[in-house]
């Protein structure tokens, strides 16, 4: 009996007042139940409806229940239920009810598929029930929303910001229950039947559409709210990730970059540095990534963005804009000045090899063999020194340019002053300058020194080799004197000419001789400027004199017999040439012994062999060209010898006559 209560309440609940105010007619089917259970059920009518009930159809079974039993208790009741109860046959019910309203089973039209409608009112419930608490969710956000301090709004979004069910499963519901119900599904009949008053009011299309337009309008509203709080809620992230990127920039990353303001003090320092340098570099970059990633959101919000966001979106992209374009020059800066010292001790490093190695070549006693490699050694010490000239002047560009950039460093490079840094690292650059000047001055005097030293030994070389050669041209001379100079000349002309060829050819010689010994002089003055013993010039001073007194000899020996025969040649000629009647002829008879042993003593002298200190012996020319002079002299002698006994004759015969 409580469950019928409660399902008689239920569908009194259904129509609206204005079809409640009709009245109701009930039927209950009473052909497949007991009188006792009709009885009941139609007194229950009376405690649950008995103002909107006006005609109760009991429709009795074929057995009939007894007549007097029925009608007198109906007919006893009457005034006390309320309404009057009839007993009818089913086939008669269409005298009291439409057959519109009679389902086939009471012989109507009206085709009734309870499941069908039970299902759709369970969905029209169900709609309802989530719209009406979904209306008031979205009414108590909305209405939050609108009033209050931007403090009290957001606190009450907050707390209420999502509802307890999905408002596009709610509008989508609802939307194909007002299609089903617009298409007079609702009640299970299809297309074509006629209208019913009851249709309206239990379709409830109009409920459906009220609540569907206010659950539009929430919604709609509801989703402003969303869209606002979804902006805010995304500047906000955006300003505390702005924020984060700031104060990292600010804080840990600008003290990272203030413990690094040296320069090192090497290469392998410099190297150091740039790594540490990489790896803050590396820190940096993924808030630099953020930085990007933030400044193409702030990009999208300031184009689709509304007007009281522009400026405080401006605002925050320029703040990221200027720390972290700050941080990156700085960064920037730090990594040129890193590479600009790093080249310098690179230049410096170049450099002080270069000026080891020109002083180890320095260092080293200069033992050369000819002066050909004295040259050689000395042009290979110019190179160096060019290419250290070279590097000194390269380092002073690097330094420079280092110093430079040091000088323009101002003080928001690091967020601090960077005065006492900086002077570190200008007096370390100024001191490798000086001390490479230093180093290459030394080298420049050293050099200085063993290039004059460099220069006296290649001329002491020179004169070795040029006293050598006054040596060689000496004993070419002596050769030449005692191979080519034979001729004692056919008369006193030829001879005296041959005479004065002679002293031409021994002043030539004696220029020789002197020329090597001054040569001989200046080695010994270069071996007492070097300390050094000349390794030739005590053999060539020997040689010189040796093979100068051999010339002597041999040319004295030359002059006297040139004189000899000149004094041979002018005798024997004045001879020959006086006439026979010329009384002096006949009186010095004697000058013909004489002009005979000139002569004999001329050709015993050609015979016989210059004879040097050493005891050697050396003939002028070969036997051939002693037999060819000795012939010439011969001849004249022979010439001499017949004018004497031409002389003879005419003394011998003037006795006889």
């Amino acid at each position: 009996m409580d469950e019928l209560s409660v399902t008689l309440d239920y569908l009194l609940s259904i129509p609206s007042e204005k079809c409640k105010a009709r009245g109701f007619t009930v039927i209950v089917d009473g052909r497949k139940s007991q009188w006792n259970v009709v009885k009941t059920v139609v007194l229950m009518l009376q405690n649950v409806v008995p103002a909107e009930v006006s005609l109760v159809c009991v429709v009795k079974p074929d057995e009939f229940w007894d007549k007097k039993v029925t009608h007198f208790c109906f007919w006893k009741e009457k005034d006390r239920l309320g309404f009057e109860v009839i007993l009818v046959s089913a086939n008669k019910l269409t005298r009291y009810i439409e057959p519109c309203q009679l389902t086939e089973d009471f012989g109507g039209t009206l085709t009734y598929d309870h499941m069908d409608w039970l299902n759709k009112r369970l969905v029209f419930e169900k709609f309802t029930k989530e719209s009406t608490s979904l209306l008031d969710e979205l009414a108590l956000i909305n209405n939050g929303s609108d009033k209050g301090t931007q403090q009290e709004k957001e606190r009450s979004i907050d707390m209420n910001f999502l509802p307890s069910v999905d408002p596009e499963t709610v509008l989508q519901t609802g939307h194909e229950l007002l299609s089903e119900l617009q298409q007079r599904r609702f009640n299970g009949s299809d297309g074509g039947v006629s209208w019913s008053p009851m249709d309206d009011e239990l379709l409830a299309q109009p409920q459906v559409m009220k609540l569907l337009d206010s659950l539009r309008e929430q919604y709609t509203r509801y989703q402003e709210v969303c869209r606002q709080r979804s902006k805010r809620t995304q500047l906000e992230e955006i300003q505390q990730k702005v924020m984060q990127v700031v104060n990292w920039l600010e804080g840990p990353g600008s003290e990272q970059l203030r413990t690094q303001w040296g320069i090192g003090d090497s290469i392998r320092a410099s190297q150091a540095l740039q790594q540490k340098h990489e790896e803050i570099e590396s820190q940096h970059s993924e808030w630099f990534a953020v930085y990007v990633e933030l400044n193409q959101q702030i990009a999208a919000l300031l184009n689709a963005g509304d007007e009281e966001d522009l400026v405080e979106l401006k605002a925050l992209q320029q703040q990221l804009s200027d720390v972290c374009y700050r941080q990156a020059s700085q960064l920037e800066f730090r990594q040129n000045l890193l590479q600009a010292a790093l080249e310098f001790h690179s230049v410096a490093q170049d450099l002080s090899q270069q000026l080891d190695g020109l002083l180890g070549m320095l260092c080293v006693d200069v033992a050369p063999a000819d002066g050909a490699s004295i040259q050689q050694t000395l042009k290979l010490l110019e190179e160096k020194l060019k290419s250290v000239d070279l590097g000194l002047q390269g380092l002073r560009e690097k330094g420079q340019s280092l110093l430079d950039q040091i000088s323009n460093q101002a003080s928001w490079a690091y967020g601090k002053d960077v005065t006492i840094e900086n002077k570190e690292n200008v007096d370390h650059i100024q001191g490798v300058m000086e001390d490479m000047q230093l180093r290459k001055q030394r080298c420049e005097d050293m050099v200085d020194v063993r290039r004059l030293k460099m220069l006296q030994m290649v001329q002491l070389f020179k004169c070795e080799e040029d006293a050598a050669q006054a040596v060689e041209w000496l004993s070419e001379l002596l050769d030449a004197l005692l191979k080519t100079h034979i001729r004692l000349g056919d008369d006193a002309q030829e001879t005296k000419v041959l005479l004065e060829k002679h002293r031409k050819f021994v002043d030539v010689a004696q220029s020789t001789y002197d020329y090597g010994r001054q040569l001989l002089q200046a080695t010994v003055v270069l071996c007492q400027s070097l300390r050094c013993t000349s390794r030739s010039s005590g053999d060539t001073l020997p040689r010189l004199n040796r093979v100068w007194k051999q010339f002597t000899i041999t040319s004295e020996e030359r002059v006297h017999r040139l004189e000899t025969a000149v004094a041979f040649h002018l005798s024997a000629e004045k001879i020959l040439q006086e006439c026979p009647e010329q009384p002096e002829a006949f009186n010095e008879m004697e000058r013909f012994d004489e002009i005979e042993a000139v002569g004999k003593s001329l050709l015993d002298r050609l015979t016989v062999p210059v004879v040097y200190p050493d005891g050697s012996e050396q003939y002028f020319g070969s036997p051939s060209d002693m037999a060819s002079a000795a012939e010439h002299i011969r001849e004249k002698m022979k010439l001499v010898s017949l004018k004497k006994q031409q002389l003879r004759q005419p003394e011998a015969t003037t006795p006889e006559s």
